[in-house]
């Protein structure tokens, strides 16, 4: 259907989005106060969705393990991109060690789960609860840009078009959800609180697109917003 092609083009789209705040990495050669933690966010993200569209745990949900996979490859890509620019071994190992330990937690939990779980609807539920749990914590990220909007009355942290993509990615993701075979609560739910995000963003651009900016007086402030436009994407 339409908006299956539409979900997957809109979350390339936002899954590329992290690539201004890493050429302006490249351009420094530093990370100065960038966070990776965004990054490590996405993969955990990826993983517990490519495991929760796995043929064993949900049957046949090939788009959700297709995009997921792609975005999982590209976050690896920004990490790499990352660790290449730290400037000190401890920042280095500090984003090695959080990586290790997503991954590690990952392993541990589908591997509980495909042991002690023999039953298919309890295995989806388990997997589709913490996958929604997860996206949900993960929507605390846009509220930093949204804050910062309204007390900068400026939109400079937050792009229209990455604003619309995350919108769309929202609404595309929840009519998958659905108009499958069998509506995916899961899914729905995450997507649904992204578009529910997404219009609020749009909202806030309207009203703060004309205003003169108050631009604030800490850069760190500034640059991990600017990490915080990594939208979920499922």
């Amino acid at each position: 259907m339409f908006y299956f092609f539409t979900g997957q083009v809109t979350s390339l789209f936002l899954f590329a989005a992290p690539i201004a705040t890493l050429v302006k990495i490249w351009k420094r050669k530093d990370v100065e106060e960038f966070s990776p933690n965004p990054y490590l966010a996405g993969v955990m993200n990826c993983l517990m969705w490519i495991y929760y569209g796995l043929p064993f745990v949900t049957g046949k949900n090939t788009l959700v393990i297709t995009i997921n996979s792609v975005g999982l490859v590209l976050e690896f890509i920004y990490i790499g991109i990352f660790l290449w620019y730290c400037k000190t071994k401890k920042q280095r190992v500090n984003v090695l060690w959080k990586l290790g330990a997503i991954v590690g937690i990952f392993v541990l939990a589908a591997g509980l789960e495909l042991g002690l779980t023999h039953k298919g609807f309890v295995r989806l539920t388990i997997a589709g609860v913490q996958s929604t749990v997860f996206s949900i914590c993960l929507y605390a990220m846009p509220l930093d840009v949204m804050r910062m909007v309204i007390k900068t009355k400026s939109v400079e942290y937050l792009p229209l078009p990455l604003c619309i993509a995350g919108l769309l990615n929202g609404i595309d993701w929840s009519a998958y959800a659905l108009f499958s075979k069998k509506i995916d609560p899961y899914i729905l739910t995450a997507n649904g609180l992204g578009a529910i995000l997404g219009i609020v963003q749009v909202i806030l651009y309207i009203i703060y697109c004309r205003s003169t900016p108050q631009h604030s007086k800490n850069p760190t402030d500034q640059k991990q917003v600017e990490l915080s436009n990594n939208e979920l994407i499922v």
